[in-house]
């Protein structure tokens, strides 16, 4: 399994990718300081132009069915606590 600062590097590598730079991309300070397993990703803050630009980019996606479904089907799933 990948560290979370893999991923959240990761996510930096795709995005720049596309031209999309989100300056306080970074792993949440609380939940990755805690023995959390799966620390939160921050995407922080980014200005307008880039948020229309990642929205552009978003749309401009197929959206496969198959996943469109599984989201319905975890969403509709009970939450275990």
């Amino acid at each position: 399994m990948r560290s979370t600062e893999e991923i959240v590097q990761s996510l930096r590598d795709a995005l720049a990718g596309v031209e999309v730079v989100l300056p306080s991309l970074g792993v949440d300070p609380v939940t990755g300081a805690s023995d959390e397993l799966f620390a939160l990703v921050d995407l922080g803050r980014c200005n307008v132009r880039t948020a229309e630009h990642l929205t552009d980019l978003l749309r401009s996606l197929p959206v496969r069915e198959t996943l469109r479904a599984r989201v319905r089907q975890v969403n509709r799933e009970p939450k275990s606590r």
